[in-house]
């Protein structure tokens, strides 16, 4: 059950197990907790949250919901929210460093590898033949030779985020094969791709953050102690931080996404290199790449989300 706070004055934390006390003045009212669904509900129930209900208790996952782009990008961001980490984060300041050329070597010989290895098929799955594969290639790299990457620890080793990354990328670039030849025309333009693509399609839909000391959001008033849900997704849909956010526009004036932190970090770094050493490779080896017969994407999940499938016809 989900108790409309109307948070003036400020909320109390509410106990291990309990809603929050609902203020005396006013009935309680049913609210809709952490969206679930298919696409489209899944999205609906983010906008009636932000629209709606900005900041709001939800006693199943035992957190707050913050569904606003400002508000998610000041629990991501500001100091006060403790107990999370993201690659690119203030955090990653002690492991700045360009990722070395030994990795990028792996990566990109390993992209071409995958390529050719589906390239003759008839019919082929990208998700458990290229994206399954692709992020694991620089693990193997140990040792001096990949420098100060390594030290970026858990970061680094966030593999199947970068997985489910990639899926949504291919999935948003193949879907429209204009973008495809748009990119190959213009590779400079596949890390505004591969934004965009986080912004509208993000591989971690939600993060858990705590905060230590009072926060006034645009939604209300967070006390000191209380844990907090970021809905990623419902941020990077929200209208009033980008146009027509639902479209994937990858020329877009406002981009922008909150997967990762604005921070170097040689994992960010890592994931954009895949995303495009992975386009290179695919497109090169398979000029006339599109879907099955009958085949589209479709992401599925509520924490994180991606396709589980792309099945592809490699000769066209």
């Amino acid at each position: 059950m989900h108790a409309d706070m109307h948070l003036t004055p400020d909320p109390a934390p509410p106990g291990p197990s309990a809603v929050p006390p609902t203020p005396v003045s006013h009935r309680p009212v049913l609210l809709p907790g952490l969206p679930t669904g298919n696409e489209h509900e899944l999205y609906e129930g983010y906008r009636v949250l932000r629209e709606e209900h900005p900041l709001t208790y939800d006693a199943s996952v035992g957190a707050w919901l913050l569904s606003r782009y400002t508000d998610v990008a000041t629990a991501l961001n500001d100091l006060r929210f403790t107990h999370g980490h993201r690659p690119g984060d203030d955090a990653c300041a002690e492991h700045l460093a360009p990722v070395p050329q030994p990795m990028r070597e792996v990566v990109k010989r390993t992209a071409y590898v995958l390529a050719r290895r589906i390239a003759g098929r008839e019919q082929a799955d990208l998700v458990e033949e290229f994206c399954k594969w692709l992020p694991s290639g620089g693990v193997g790299i140990r040792g001096r030779s990949a420098g100060r990457a390594l030290l970026a620890g858990r970061c680094f080793a966030q593999v199947s985020v970068r997985e489910k990354a990639l899926a949504s990328f291919f999935a948003n670039v193949i879907d429209h094969p204009d973008r495809v030849a748009a990119l190959r025309a213009e590779p400079r333009l596949v890390a505004r791709a591969w934004t965009e693509s986080l912004r509208r399609d993000p591989p971690v839909l939600v993060v858990i953050r705590r905060t230590s000391a009072r926060v006034v959001l645009s939604g209300g008033t967070l006390p000191a102690g209380a844990t907090v849900a970021c809905l990623i997704g419902a941020a990077g849909r929200d209208p009033e931080r980008f146009r027509e956010p639902d479209r994937f526009d990858m020329l877009r004036g406002d981009p922008g996404q909150l997967t990762y932190g604005l921070g170097g970090c040689p994992a960010v770094a890592l994931a954009a290199m895949e995303a495009e050493y992975g386009l290179r490779a695919l497109t090169e080896a398979m000029p006339r790449l599109r879907w099955a017969d009958g085949f589209r994407p479709v992401s599925s999940g509520l924490i994180t989300r991606s396709p589980k499938s792309l099945l592809i016809r490699p000769r066209g």
